[in-house]
């Protein structure tokens, strides 16, 4: 099975941010999303420059009640890890996970397990970013390690992250918690 064609079973398959509710429009951006890989063949990859999928994973620490956020090195916010699919990627859920071991140093990472969490997206200086969000919990005593994609890497515990990243990072601790 291709990337593309596991992108588009768990989109059919994600429940409305995993609640039976339909929290800010989630049903609509998934039906955008499959709308999106119907009419471009290549809108798993960076070069579609109407948009593409891409995948992220809150780093979570539930023990220590705290998130780990990178400050982005060409945004220059702080947000969850997460970027473009890989050719090498096989499946949403894998790109998600290298994203985030990548970008946190943290090997062992473990997906909370139900699929994504939400579906967020958002204009970035390449096109749009069809972003499809998981969630990973980090071992307990988990390392980070700053990676070049970032200009810094910080846990956050769960209460001060409206202190410092914006409203889709705030809806993706939420989702992420509501999931615990």
């Amino acid at each position: 099975m291709s990337l593309y064609d596991d992108a588009v079973l768990v989109l059919k398959s994600y429940e409305d941010g995993g609640d039976g509710g339909d929290r800010e429009g989630q049903a609509e951006l998934r039906q955008a999303y499959l709308d999106h890989l119907t009419a471009y063949p290549d809108g798993m990859w960076k070069r579609c420059a109407d948009g593409h999928i891409t995948a992220s994973a809150l780093v979570i620490d539930p023990e220590r009640g705290r998130v780990l956020l990178t400050l982005h090195r060409k945004l220059r916010m702080w947000l969850q890890m997460g970027g473009h699919c890989e050719p090498e990627d096989a499946t949403l859920a894998g790109a998600a996970l290298r994203e985030a071991t990548e970008e946190s140093g943290i090997a062992g990472l473990a997906l909370l397990p139900g699929g994504p969490v939400r579906l967020d997206r958002h204009h970035t200086p390449c096109a749009w970013h069809l972003d499809v969000q998981y969630a990973a919990v980090a071992a307990p005593g988990a390392v980070e390690a700053i990676s070049d994609e970032s200009l810094d890497l910080r846990w956050f515990a769960y209460d001060a992250v409206g202190e410092v990243a914006d409203a889709s990072v705030l809806r993706l601790l939420e989702a992420t918690r509501a999931r615990l």
